[in-house]
Formats: structure tokens, C-alpha cells, sequence
């Protein structure tokens, strides 16, 4: 089995990266598997490229092989909104190179609406893409990973698999849910050297100009104290970013950096969020009722504003 390096700058720090051959992107034209796509390529990876859209997909290649660098990725199409096709893009993966060893699951569905308002159908169309997707995905490929004794699952997972807010309760029960399944699974594969990790964000930019944009002015505090008053005053900041402003999120490149540290690491779980969004974290675990009282503060201030 060959194995690749890489050299990433992440915050003036140089990080030489070694991973093995395969890596698979669960979705490649997103933003984020853009970058990935581009990160492990230049670094030797073997890549398989998944996505919706097989024209788009081979643009993408296109751009990745101009001028030829390493191998040429391989293409799978993959729609997790398409149970009845995942047992055929499962065995294609595993064709590939007949093995893996990092499967990066990038993939998402987002709704946000008012809970009454969203039909049944669309709550399962976001558990597919979100949970029984990924989880069917893991499950294929799991039997190989064992067999070798290695390889590495990566989740890309939003901040609300650990917090759940408004307007987003199908969204949020799908992230909780597959959040859920891949701490399971951390602690049953490691006796057969397969690590698991999840990264938390807030949401990934389309661009670094826009991730650029949204973090210019912004000030924040952390203070050492975790006091009622403080977790109030905390909690009302994070209501306002929530309901009134834009979330604050990273670049694709910022995110794909990450990612690599992660893999490099073997670290189990990483959170990418300001202050605030982690304080709710803990605001959730350890004075429930705050958090409650400043989410359906938020609801009736949003609700107010809509009608002035």
C-alpha cells in the first residue's frame, strides 16, 4: 500500500501529513469537497469522487488534472436521497481500489422552517441524506476496514448535533442522530485500529471572502467564569446571532485544513465555532433551563420583528 504526504500551513504552523492511498469524499462538488478534493489530490491520494451529478463531477476532474499531478480520481455517483442506490454505489466504491482507508462524509441536507409546516415526506427526505445515508455508507464499507485493520471515518457534522435550535427540528434530530451513531461506533471499532472522528461547525461559507466578511468587527469575550449571569448574557448574544444576524461560519479551505489536522491527529471530535455557539454547548449541558428560556426568547423576538 503507498503511502502520501502532505504539507499544510495552518496558522503559520507547517503540518507534514502522512495518510494512506484511498480517500473517498461523499460529496465532491460541495464547497468544502472542492477543497478536499483539491488538498488530497496535490498531496498523491488515491480519490474517489462522489456526487449527485456525473457532468459536474468530471469538471471537476478536469480542473484537478490541469496539469496532470498524481493518480486520476475515480467517480462514484452517490445520492443519499437514493436508498434503493446505495448498495450498487457501495460496491463501486469498494471496486475502486478494493480497499479504503479515510472516508470523509461531507454530505448534507438542510431545512429550516417551523416544525408544523414541514411534511413527513421531507423529514425522512432530510433523515436519508443526513443519517441513514451516511450510516448505510459506514456499514458497507466497515467489513473491509476490519478485515485490514485500519482506516479512519471522518464525519462532517453541524453544531447542532450537540445543540438544537429553532425552526430546525428535523434538521437537528438528523444531526443528533448521526452525531449519536458515530460515538458508538468510535468505541466499538477501535479494538480493530479504525479510528473515528466528528467535526462540529456552524456552517461551512461558500467562499473565504465570505467567511472573511462575516468575522470583520466581530468581538468576543470568553470569560474564565461559567456564572448564571454570564451564561444569560451569553445566551442573549448567541439569540442575536441566531435570529438577527447571519450564523458566523468558516471558508472551505479553513474547514478542509481542519480536516486534514484531524486526520494527522487521530483526534476523536472537534468543534469549529466561535465562543458563543460553544458556551450554548455547555449552557446546554449543565443549566438546561437557560438555554430553554433564551431559545423561546428567541422564537418570540424573531416573531415580534417579523410583525413590525
Amino acid at each position: 500500500m503507498m503511502i502520501t504526504s502532505i504539507l499544510v500551513v495552518y496558522g503559520g504552523f507547517v503540518f507534514h501529513f502522512h495518510f494512506t492511498s484511498v480517500v473517498v469524499i461523499t460529496d465532491a462538488l460541495s464547497g468544502l469537497g472542492k477543497e478536499c478534493a483539491g488538498l488530497f489530490h496535490k498531496g498523491g491520494a488515491r480519490l474517489i469522487l462522489c456526487g449527485k451529478s456525473w457532468e459536474k463531477l468530471e469538471e471537476l476532474v478536469d480542473d484537478l488534472c490541469s496539469p496532470p499531478q498524481t493518480f486520476p480520481p475515480k467517480l462514484v455517483l452517490l445520492d443519499f436521497g437514493d436508498m434503493d442506490s446505495m448498495p450498487e454505489a457501495i460496491a463501486e466504491i469498494l471496486q475502486c481500489y478494493g480497499c479504503l482507508d479515510i472516508l470523509i462524509f461531507n454530505s448534507s441536507m438542510k431545512v429550516k422552517a417551523p416544525a408544523q409546516t414541514v411534511s413527513l415526506e421531507m423529514d425522512k427526505l432530510l433523515m436519508d441524506n443526513n443519517y441513514f445515508g451516511p450510516v448505510t455508507l459506514a456499514k458497507g464499507v466497515l467489513p473491509s476496514m476490519i478485515s485490514r485493520r485500519s482506516g479512519h471515518l471522518l464525519l462532517v457534522n453541524s453544531i447542532q448535533g450537540k445543540i438544537a435550535v429553532p425552526f430546525r427540528t428535523a434538521y437537528a434530530a438528523s444531526k443528533h442522530a448521526v452525531q449519536a451513531f458515530f460515538d458508538c461506533l468510535r468505541a466499538e471499532v477501535e479494538e480493530y485500529g479504525i479510528s473515528v472522528s466528528t467535526i462540529n461547525h456552524t456552517f461551512i461559507s461558500r467562499s473565504a471572502s465570505e467567511a472573511s466578511q462575516e468575522k470583520t468587527g466581530r468581538t468576543q469575550t470568553l470569560f474564565c467564569c461559567f456564572s448564571p449571569v454570564y451564561l444569560y448574557y451569553c445566551m442573549f448574544l448567541l439569540t442575536a446571532v441566531l435570529y438577527t444576524k447571519k450564523p458566523l461560519g468558516v471558508s472551505p479551505d479553513e474547514a478542509a485544513t481542519e480536516i486534514v489536522k484531524t486526520l494527522n491527529n487521530k483526534r476523536k471530535e472537534v468543534v469549529i465555532a466561535p465562543s458563543l455557539p460553544k458556551v450554548a454547548i455547555y449552557a446546554r449541558s449543565f443549566f438546561p433551563n437557560v438555554f430553554f428560556a433564551v431559545m423561546a426568547a428567541g422564537v418570540n423576538n424573531a416573531a415580534t420583528a417579523e410583525k413590525m
